[in-house]
């Protein structure tokens, strides 16, 4: 290349990243943020089906994911924002939704300071973001402390399509979130649609949240993107017409010691394709508990007691008790060492899909989230996880 050339392209180069510099002065700044988790761990459970088994598992402190958060200043403390979410099983490379790249969350929207918060596409719920977050999943994690197959969706298995979400500004405080899932159903709004409202209140160290979920036509509406149905807990009532979830949490923090509360009430009700035929209730107590020994070793604890309701022919309606253990020590601020422990143990009656119907059969258990697809066989379920996790 000839000096001259090589001058002009010198040139070119300096005024485009001098005009980049005045267009981001003139039109605020912009950023694009790629996070991500890979989790793996061994793990051991007592009984899946019938036998033990020992294998590597994946996403068990936190699910592994990748995605971009991106923000522009628009100026007034106004910013226009994006996130595309793909979860993924770091074991073998596979999207965990067949399909769906950004099976996460996808959304884009605008956020003021003074005015909060709106976003559009596939999102998680209010419901999850403010009472999940003081629930047991987000001590225990999900794997093992989230309450018998999560069937009231405080770990990550909640997300609507085609939803608005609103976000209001912490006023002292106080925070509210409402969104509305369209079904888009032609010629009926409401059919397929979803709904979730939630509040989260913290003062100093004491936090307090509640939330409400109601979903439409669970088997086919095109609103709701994923919920966890497919444990021997609630996979009887996949059918059903409509589906209300509310939760509470609350926690308090001693220097080092946590302590929290929580309650779940979940209510299936029936419709006309319906493979049960009255409404089902389950109600779930549950503490929960961390320790700081050390800024990098922490160490928690819960225990939840779920119970169905007397319906559909149950004369001794499944009790479940669960005792969940997690301990951390942190490598550094982006790599975990960690291992977990839960037990869970059934008991009376469930339902089990039949044909076009259900048949009663005795309750199994079912530890956390982990665990949907490979039940026990009996009353009974243990499994220990030693893993690492990293971020970055």
């Amino acid at each position: 290349m000839k000096k001259n050339e090589f001058t002009r392209m010198r040139a070119l180069a300096v005024a485009c990243v001098l005009g980049a510099s005045v267009s981001a002065e003139a039109f605020g700044q912009s950023s694009v943020t790629l996070y991500g988790v890979v989790d793996d761990a061994f793990t051991y459970v007592s009984n899946q089906r019938g036998q033990s088994n020992i294998y590597l598992s994946q996403g068990n402190l936190q699910a592994s994911k990748f995605g971009f958060l991106g923000a522009e200043d628009l100026g007034r403390g106004t910013k226009a924002i994006f996130r595309l979410e793909s979860g993924f099983n770091s074991l073998t490379g596979a999207q965990s939704s067949t399909g769906l790249i950004f099976n996460r969350q996808a959304y884009v929207g605008v956020s003021n300071d003074a005015y909060g918060t709106l976003t559009l596409g596939r999102q998680y719920t209010p419901y999850f973001t403010m009472v999940g977050g003081l629930g047991p999943t987000n001590v225990l994690t999900g794997a093992t402390g989230a309450h018998p197959g999560d069937l009231d969706a405080l770990d990550t298995t909640l997300r609507f399509n085609n939803s608005v979400t609103y976000a209001s500004p912490n006023l002292a405080g106080l925070q509210v979130g409402a969104q509305y899932a369209l079904g888009g159903v032609p010629g009926s709004v409401a059919s397929g649609s979803n709904f979730s409202a939630a509040l989260r209140y913290d003062y100093k160290a004491f936090a307090l949240a509640a939330g409400y979920v109601k979903l439409k036509d669970m088997a086919t509406s095109p609103a709701l993107g994923t919920f966890a149905i497919n444990s021997p807990v609630n996979s009887s009532y996949a059918s059903a017409r409509s589906t209300q979830l509310i939760a509470t949490a609350a926690r308090y923090t001693f220097d080092d010691l946590m302590v929290g509360v929580n309650y779940s009430n979940v209510q299936y009700a029936p419709g006309a394709g319906s493979h049960f035929a009255s409404e089902a209730v389950f109600n779930t107590y549950g503490v929960i508990s961390t320790y700081r020994f050390t800024p990098a070793v922490i160490v928690g604890a819960g225990y939840s007691y779920t119970r169905a309701s007397k319906s559909n022919g149950m004369s001794d309606p499944a009790r479940y008790h669960q005792v969940s253990l997690e301990e951390t020590y942190s490598l550094s601020k982006r790599t975990t060492l960690y291992a977990l422990q839960a037990y869970q143990r059934a008991q009376g009656q469930s339902l089990a899909v039949s044909g076009a119907g259900t048949s009663i059969v005795d309750a199994v258990a079912v530890v956390g989230d982990s665990q949907n697809t490979t039940p026990s066989s009996g009353p009974s379920q243990f499994v220990g996880m030693v893993g690492i996790r990293h971020a970055f």
